[in-house]
């Protein structure tokens, strides 16, 4: 069963959490929770949906998933704030398997220095960062460049699940 990193922390985007977690487990995908702390339960900013952490971001390794996702929200810019998240991302990044970024996703790319000369996309307020960082913003529902597929926010939900499990179905 292929497994599927979530990087989360408190303040994520609950739809953008919910929808493509519900697709993958519904596609037979296992989730696997990333985060600060093993153990803690994370929150919701909108719906107050409550996610327990299964793997500290410095105790999971690459090697056990075949996928990212990244949910927006305020939850990016936090995770930024640590070492062993943007860690864990370059780690990942370079493994080459596909991430999965919505909305606010990209700071904590931008924060690892890894889109630079890339085409992504993402939510209105950080179009400006992803420029600084040396990406070319793209104004789509759906980007895909290499192994990074991204979406700008809540109203690209179902292209962008779409999208994911097509880059699954081919891994």
């Amino acid at each position: 069963m292929a497994k599927i990193g979530v990087l989360i922390d408190d303040m994520f985007e609950d739809v953008e959490y919910i929808s493509p977690v519900k697709a993958f487990e519904k596609n037979g995908y296992k989730i696997i929770h990333i985060g600060l702390k093993e153990g803690k339960t994370v929150k919701g900013k909108k719906k107050g949906t409550l996610v327990k952490i299964d793997k500290s971001a410095q105790n999971v390794s690459v090697n056990d998933l075949d996928a990212l996702l990244i949910p927006g929200g305020c939850s990016p810019d936090h995770l930024r704030g640590y070492n062993e998240p943007v860690k864990f991302v370059i780690d990942y990044f370079n493994s080459d398997k596909p991430l999965f970024a919505i909305c606010h996703a990209p700071q904590i790319l931008i924060t690892a220095q890894l889109i630079e000369g890339r085409r992504i996309t993402g939510w209105r307020s950080i179009i400006q960062d992803i420029k600084n960082a040396g990406a070319e913003f793209v104004d789509q529902a759906v980007v895909e460049d290499d192994n990074i597929i991204s979406s700008r926010g809540p109203q690209d939900i179902p292209l962008f699940i779409n999208a994911c499990l097509k880059r699954l179905e081919s891994l």
